[in-house]
């Protein structure tokens, strides 16, 4: 197996992430320190992540329900609690993309890397949906722009899929993945997020968690996340 994929395997962090591990350096096999992420590796060849040994982990993936305020990080150095503080797991989790901290809901966790590589990768466009309550009310023209899609400084965003909730809440639908991205959406139609809440992720659902609540996926969960990821 290759080495950044054998990484992802082990949990250590999403292949890409795994790639940059190994460009820096930080990465060794049998000792000495390699930088070719496709260097053929397997449980026998003594890798290691900063001279830590890691090897394949049983595989979890659990949904959080993140309060405002806490980071989307694996660990977090200030006095903010760090998402995977609320699960109860000894497995090395990491959040699966992000939600910026000013917002809530839904984040998923794994230590599959090639799962989360699938799940943030944009060739795949896994829909992400959120709650939104607006400062200011919304007109019909424009939930028409944002299905339409909108310009941002980062370039057009693709179409969304948009209903309304009521005068100043609407659901938002969105298949990419950019920094702050319906915030930025609802600016650029003159609208600000007064409260932004994930409630969706592919085929998984916020549902009925609690706030700061975590819940390990169901197996037929996971694969179906595998499933929506390949189609």
């Amino acid at each position: 197996m290759r080495l950044a994929k054998y990484l992802a395997h082990c949990g250590v962090a999403s292949r890409r992430a795994s790639e940059s591990l190994i460009a820096a350096g930080r990465v060794s096999v049998g000792g000495r320190r390699v930088t070719d992420p496709a260097r053929d590796v397997d449980e026998s060849s003594g890798v290691a992540v900063d001279g830590e040994p890691v090897a394949p982990e049983p595989r979890e993936t659990w949904a959080v329900h993140k309060p405002v305020g806490v980071t989307s990080t694996a660990r977090e150095p200030g006095p903010r609690t760090a998402v995977v503080e609320l699960v109860e797991s000894d497995a090395r989790l990491y959040p699966v993309g992000r939600l910026d901290v000013d917002s809530s809901g839904l984040i998923l966790l794994t230590n599959d890397g090639e799962l989360a590589n699938r799940l943030t990768h944009p060739r795949y466009g896994i829909p992400r949906t959120y709650r939104m309550r607006l400062r200011g009310r919304a007109s019909e023209a424009d939930l028409r722009r944002l299905r339409q899609g909108v310009e941002l400084e980062d370039g057009p965003t693709a179409p969304a899929r948009v209903r309304r909730l009521g005068p100043r809440e609407v659901e938002i639908t969105i298949r990419e993945g950019r920094n702050r991205q319906v915030r930025r959406m609802a600016e650029a139609v003159g609208n600000q997020a007064a409260e932004l809440t994930r409630i969706g992720f592919g085929p998984v659902r916020l549902g009925r968690l609690r706030e700061g609540g975590a819940r390990r996926l169901r197996e037929d969960e996971v694969e179906r996340l595998w499933k929506d990821s390949a189609s």
